[in-house]
C-alpha cells in the first residue's frame, strides 16, 4: 500500500495581490516622472544635446525628478513582477532596496541633526552654486523664484548674494542691465498691481540698505527655511512617518510573501 503525504501550505492570494496593487501605484508613479522630465528635456533640447547637463553647474531639478522616477520605476517593476510570478530573487532585491533607502532616510535625519553646522554650511554652498547658474536653466530659475515667494526671502543669506550670478553683480565690468539688482521673486508683491513686475528688483541695490526694506525681502532663504522648520516640525514629523510606515509596510507584504514561497517550495520537495 502507498501512502501520498499533500502538504496544505500555498501562498496566501491576499498578500500576493496586495504587494502587487503596493507595487502597481509606485510604477505608474515612476512612469509618470520619467515622463514629465523626458518632456522638459526634450522642451529645452538635451535630448539632442546632452552635453548641456554636464554643462550647467547648478542643480537641473528635471534630473531630480528623473532620479525619483527611475528609482520609483525600477522597484515598482520588481515588485509587481516578482509578486506575480512569484520571483523570489525579484522580491528580494525590492525588499533589500526599500530597507536600504528607509535606512538611508534614517542616517541623513540623523546625520543632519547631529551635524547642524556642517548641514548649513552645504547648503549656503549649495544654494550660491544655483544663483550662480540662475539665468542657464529655466527649470532651476523658477524652482529658486518659487523658493523665494514662497518664503519671503532673497539669496543664501541675502540679497548681496546676487553678487555671485554675472547678471546681477555689481562690479564695474557687468554690462547687464540686472547690474546691481535682484530677481523680481525678491520683491515685495504689491497687492494693487495684479501684473507681476519681473523689472522691479534693477538697480535697488545701488540704493542705501535702509531702503531695502521697503522694496524687497532682506532676509536669507536659510535663515527662513531655519524659521519655517520649528513651525512645521509637526507636518515634517508626519510626512516622514508616513513615509517610513508605507516602506515598513512593503518590505513586510515582501518578507511575508517571501516566506509563503519557500514554504511552499520546501512542502513541495517531500
Amino acid at each position: 500500500m502507498h501512502y501520498y503525504r499533500y502538504s496544505n501550505v500555498e501562498v496566501s492570494c491576499w498578500y500576493k495581490y496586495l504587494l502587487f496593487s503596493y507595487n502597481i501605484v509606485f510604477w505608474l508613479a515612476g512612469v509618470a516622472f520619467l515622463a514629465a522630465g523626458l518632456w522638459a528635456w526634450s522642451e529645452k533640447g538635451v535630448l539632442s544635446d546632452l552635453t548641456k547637463v554636464t554643462g550647467l553647474h547648478g542643480l537641473d531639478p528635471v534630473v531630480l525628478v528623473l532620479v525619483v522616477g527611475i528609482v520609483m520605476f525600477t522597484l515598482g517593476f520588481a515588485g509587481c513582477v516578482g509578486a506575480l510570478r512569484e520571483n523570489i530573487c525579484l522580491l528580494k532585491f525590492f525588499c533589500g532596496a526599500i530597507v536600504f533607502i528607509f535606512l538611508l532616510e534614517l542616517a541623513v535625519a540623523v546625520l543632519a541633526f547631529l551635524f547642524q553646522d556642517w548641514v548649513r554650511d552645504r547648503v549656503k554652498e549649495f544654494f550660491e552654486n544655483n544663483i550662480k547658474s540662475y539665468r542657464d536653466d529655466i527649470d532651476l530659475q523658477n524652482l529658486i523664484d518659487s523658493l523665494q515667494k514662497i518664503n519671503h526671502c532673497c539669496g543664501a543669506q541675502g540679497p548681496d548674494d546676487w553678487d555671485f550670478n554675472i547678471y546681477f553683480n555689481c562690479s564695474s565690468e557687468s554690462k547687464s542691465r540686472e547690474k546691481c539688482g535682484v530677481p523680481f521673486s525678491c520683491c515685495i508683491p504689491d497687492p494693487a498691481q495684479k501684473v507681476v513686475n519681473t523689472q522691479c528688483g534693477y538697480d535697488v541695490r545701488k540704493k542705501s540698505k535702509s531702503q531695502w526694506d521697503d522694496q524687497i525681502f532682506v532676509k536669507g532663504c536659510i535663515l527662513a527655511l531655519e524659521a519655517w522648520l520649528p513651525r512645521n516640525i509637526y507636518i515634517v514629523a508626519g510626512v516622514f512617518i508616513a513615509i517610513s510606515l508605507l516602506q515598513i509596510f512593503g518590505i513586510f507584504l515582501a518578507r511575508t510573501l517571501i516566506s509563503d514561497i519557500e514554504a511552499v517550495k520546501a512542502g513541495n520537495a517531500f
